[in-house]
C-alpha cells in the first residue's frame, strides 16, 4: 500500500478534533474525547484513529506515557487559520483578499458592530504600516 499524500488541510472532523487539542494545548485521547461537545457520541477507537491519522498528517506530536499517548499540536491554531484563508483566497477569490473581505462585509446577516469591528482593524493594520 503506498504512502499517504501528506495534506496540508484538515478535513471537519480533524478540525474539530484539532480544536479541542488547540483548547487543551496537549491531551490524550480521553482528554481530547472529552473537550469535545458532548452530544459527540465517538467510540475511543474511532477518536484514536483520528489522532494517529493527524499524526501521519503531521498535524500532531505524540509522547508516550505508560500506556497512553499524549498529543500535541505541531502548528498553532493562528498558523493553520492563516493556510486556510491563504487557499481560499486563492481557490475562491482569484487570490484577491479584497474580493475575500468584500464578500464578507456584503454579507446582510454582518452586524453593524461586527462591519465596525473590521473597520478598526483595518485602521489599527494601516497606522502599523505606517509607523
Amino acid at each position: 500500500m503506498a504512502p499517504r499524500k501528506k495534506s496540508d488541510f484538515l478535513t471537519e472532523v480533524e478540525l474539530e478534533f484539532m480544536s479541542a487539542l488547540w483548547s487543551l494545548e496537549q491531551g490524550s485521547v480521553r482528554d481530547i474525547l472529552g473537550a469535545l461537545a458532548p452530544t459527540r457520541n465517538l467510540a475511543y477507537t474511532s477518536a484514536a484513529t483520528i489522532m494517529r491519522i493527524l499524526e501521519n498528517k503531521e498535524f500532531v506530536t505524540s509522547t508516550r506515557d505508560g500506556k497512553t499517548f499524549i498529543y500535541r499540536p505541531v502548528l498553532t491554531k493562528d498558523t493553520y487559520q492563516t493556510r486556510s484563508l491563504k487557499n481560499l483566497s486563492a481557490k475562491l477569490f482569484d487570490d484577491t483578499p479584497a474580493s475575500l473581505v468584500a464578500r464578507l462585509v456584503d454579507d446582510d446577516e454582518l452586524s453593524a458592530e461586527a462591519i465596525e469591528d473590521i473597520r478598526a482593524l483595518l485602521d489599527r493594520r494601516l497606522k502599523n504600516d505606517r509607523d
